[in-house]
């Protein structure tokens, strides 16, 4: 499906018609340029690789700059590529913010915020099983039992326990399109979508 590449601004609240206050996220979409397009007689399918937010020559390197060169644009620092364009577009094409019409519906793919090395009720949604009684204060938020002693005498893969969490690529999904803003390339999407404040996000129509 066609989209953008775009930069997570915020989030804020606007008034809908019916004066209820809905919460909204703020993404600068684009501008992007077509910085290739991929056929099926020469890459297997079809494709068109997008560009977002120039950057220097001294941080491109040889190969990149040849890439670029050939499709006639400046360097870019974020690529992606979308399926599924409906009208059709040229190389070294800008695509803008006004390709999404309001009152339509987007997902938006973006990387969740890290949040380390965690326990199993921030990671999981234990409930925790412990209780300050019988001398043991200290164990509220500990994971409980893991697993029988004698069989299987192991824990098996997959076994809900403490590590790492975020960092993951996030898909939110039906997100309707309360504004569109071409004067600043801004897109307003009801509700949040994953991402710190100016992370990069894939948005699908």
């Amino acid at each position: 499906m066609p989209g953008l590449l775009g930069k997570k601004i915020g989030m804020t609240s606007v008034f809908g018609a019916d004066g209820k206050n809905v919460p909204c996220t703020v993404i600068e979409a684009g501008p992007c340029v077509v910085t290739q397009i991929k056929t099926i007689e020469k890459d297997g399918y079809e494709a068109v690789q997008v560009g977002f937010k120039e950057k220097t020559e001294k941080h491109t390197n040889k190969a990149e700059a040849g890439h670029f060169k050939a499709a006639g644009v400046a360097a870019q620092r974020y690529l992606a590529e979308f399926k599924g364009f409906e009208q059709g577009v040229q190389l070294g094409e800008t695509l803008t913010v006004e390709m999404f019409q309001e009152n339509t519906f987007v997902d938006v793919i973006g990387i969740s915020k890290g949040k380390g090395f965690q326990g199993v009720v921030k990671r999981h949604g234990f409930g925790g099983v412990g209780q300050s009684t019988h001398g043991q204060d200290d164990r509220l938020r500990a994971p409980g039992s893991l697993g029988a002693s004698s069989y299987p005498s192991r824990v098996f893969p997959g076994m809900r326990m403490a590590g790492r969490t975020g960092g993951d690529r996030v898909t939110a999904q039906n997100l309707v399109v309360l504004k569109v803003i071409p004067e600043q390339n801004l897109l307003v999407v009801k509700g949040s979508v994953p991402g710190a404040k100016n992370s990069i996000v894939i948005i699908n129509k």
